[in-house]
């Protein structure tokens, strides 16, 4: 298990985020493929309220607009 270092509520707060980032790609990658998907469509659209909430906005001070983007541009993109 790797050790940790830092703030643990810092800590905990961007693992929440890496976490949404996560969903959110994957959410994008299935929409890719299948338009139509509905349940990538109510991810994608979760996880984007989530990144222009107010919770978001106290976990990070990264712009949950500009975050939306950079994923979208890795995925059309074809990363990760």
């Amino acid at each position: 298990m790797a050790k940790t270092v830092g703030n643990p509520y810092e800590n905990l707060a961007n693992a929440i985020i890496v976490k949404a980032c996560e969903d959110y790609r994957a959410a994008l990658k299935k929409l890719k493929h299948n338009p139509k998907n509905r349940d990538a469509i109510d991810e994608a659209l979760s996880v984007e309220r989530f990144f222009r909430s107010q919770w978001y906005q106290t976990l990070t001070n990264v712009d949950g607009e500009f975050l939306i983007r950079k994923l979208r541009d890795e995925i059309e993109k074809g990363g990760r």
